[in-house]
Formats: C-alpha cells, structure tokens, sequence
C-alpha cells in the first residue's frame, strides 16, 4: 500500500512540474593517483557529467570517502597542510554546493581511521561527520563528531578502542546511524539532534544476526532498509544464497533479528558455485578459510525484481 501511495503520489502532473526535469544517477569514482572524482553516467540521457565535483575547490589530494543520500564526503590535502591535520569538505552534486568542515586534529600515521557521513533529508536538513581514529597496537582511541547544526567537533577521547568500525558498511535510517564493527557487533548512535547543545549522543551496541557469526569472520554484510525497518544481508555459509534478516523493533531484546527472506544465487545468476575454501595445510581442516568471489554493495527489497 505504501508503495502504490507513493507512486500516486510521485506521478501527480503538479508535483512533477516542481521535480528537476533530469535526476543525474550515477557511479562516483576516483582514478589511481588522481584527486579528480568523475561520475559515471547510468543513463545516456545524462549527456556529459564528468564535471559534476568541479565546482568544488581543487586540491592537490582529494579522496572519496563516504555518500549519504546524495550528499558525497571527500577528504582533501595539499602541500601546505599539516600532517597532523585532518580536513574534510561536504559536497551536494545536484546543487553543486559544498561545505567546508573545520579542521581536526589526526594524530599520528599509525592509525586505521573509519568516517561515516549520515545524513536523511526527511529526518533533519542537518548532516553529521563521524570520525573514529582507531589507533594500530594502542589503548589510544578517539572519536569525533560534526554536526552541520552547530558547525563543530564534538570529540569523545575516553572511545573504546576495541570496537573498531568497519566504514564499507553503514546505513543512517530515521535518525539513527547503524554501523557495522569489524567483530560481530553494530554500533548503534541515536539521539544526534543533542549534539546542538554539546552533548554526544548515545550508542549502544547490538550483536548482529547469530547465523552470521561465522561467514562474518571473513566478509562484511550490507545494510539495507524497507518499509522504514532495517535490514541486513549476508551470504550463507553454503554460498548457495543470500540471506535477509530484519531488525525486530519491538522484541524484548533490542538486538533480535529474524529471518526475512533468502535471495538464490542460482536465480540470481544462473550458478551458486562462488564459494571456495582454503585449507589449513598439513593435517588442517579442509574447511580452515571461507572465501566468497562477491562482496553484497547495496540492498533495495522495494523493487520488482
């Protein structure tokens, strides 16, 4: 029902006067050794749209880091930055607009730094920065966090440095950032709208689905949102398919998850033979190392097919 209300909705000839007459769609990537970030079109209707970051100021290093519902979050350099600053800048491809974010300070190189940009237009017009800087063999850990809000770094110096987040696999849904660890947890942060009264906000921390525990060892999730409920992907053991868990909202236990639905890989492609297993040498377990030949990127429930 939701769907078809949207539908309606989205095809009234009024409000399609107010609509863009051409939404570019695209793949945002970044070549080797080079700070431009083209755009790739999906559709030939987009004509030429290489250029859609040029508007942004040009630095001598630019790297793509994170997108958050059309928003793209970049790190920049040049030669007269300091190494031990780190700056950031926010970009609206559609609006070609862009926000420069106030410095932070990095630290050493000996790190393995995490920054995830979430932002959902229909929640707040207010975006947010989280910065973790996870240091390599050290109790040291930081967290950082900007809210466009109020325009600056809250920083959480007492972070645990063991819950180490992994950036590839995120999602922002009705004001709370999922983040999945490089363990077997999610980093859940909520209440960010505190943030323009200095405080930080909460986290707490859910264990992902118990089926998962194992494949996680060796490959990341993806997560994914339908209906307004969050969802969670993950190749099975076998490798013969994919399986959909959601997030059940209204359990006893906050973290309880249940099985929605299993994707074929022999539907899906015709085959399932993409997972493999190395052995642990000599006298090893023949099952000793779990390999996949795909990595899951995106999840949308919503569509036909």
């Amino acid at each position: 029902m939701c769907y078809k209300a949207w539908s309606a909705f989205s095809a009234d000839p009024d409000y399609c006067k107010k609509l863009p007459k051409k939404v570019t769609t695209g793949l945002l990537y970044k070549g080797h050794n080079k700070s431009a970030i083209p755009l790739v079109s999906l559709s030939q209707d987009d004509g030429e749209i290489d250029g859609i970051l040029s508007d942004m100021p040009q630095y001598e290093h630019l790297e793509f880091l994170d997108c958050c519902n059309g928003l793209v979050l970049c790190k920049y350099r040049s030669s007269y930055t300091s190494p031990g600053i780190c700056r950031f800048v926010v970009c609206n491809p559609a609006t070609r607009e862009w926000r420069i974010l106030p410095d932070t300070h990095a630290g050493t190189d000996s790190r393995r730094d995490a920054t995830i940009l979430a932002f959902d237009p229909s929640w707040s017009p207010h975006f947010y920065v989280f910065n973790f800087n996870q240091h390599y063999h050290s109790p040291m850990s930081k967290l950082e966090i900007f809210s466009s809000d109020g325009s600056m770094w809250l920083v959480d110096d007492k972070w645990d440095s063991y819950v180490s987040v992994c950036w590839r696999s995120h999602i922002f849904l009705d004001g709370v950032l999922y983040a999945e660890t490089t363990g077997q947890d999610v980093l859940v942060f909520g209440a960010l709208g505190s943030m323009s009264n200095g405080k930080l906000p909460y986290h707490q921390i859910i264990e992902k689905p118990s089926d998962t525990f194992y494949v996680g060892t060796f490959t990341h999730g993806c997560f994914g949102k339908s209906l307004g409920n969050l969802h969670y992907a993950m190749p099975d053991v076998s490798g013969h398919s994919i399986v959909i868990w959601t997030l059940d909202e209204y359990a006893h236990d906050p973290g309880t998850w249940y099985v929605k639905c299993h994707i074929s890989m022999t539907d899906a492609f015709g085959r399932d033979d993409f997972v493999y297993y190395d052995n642990g040498g000599d006298g090893g377990d023949s099952h000793w190392f779990w390999n996949c030949d795909y990595w899951i990127l995106a999840l949308d429930l919503e569509r036909d097919k």
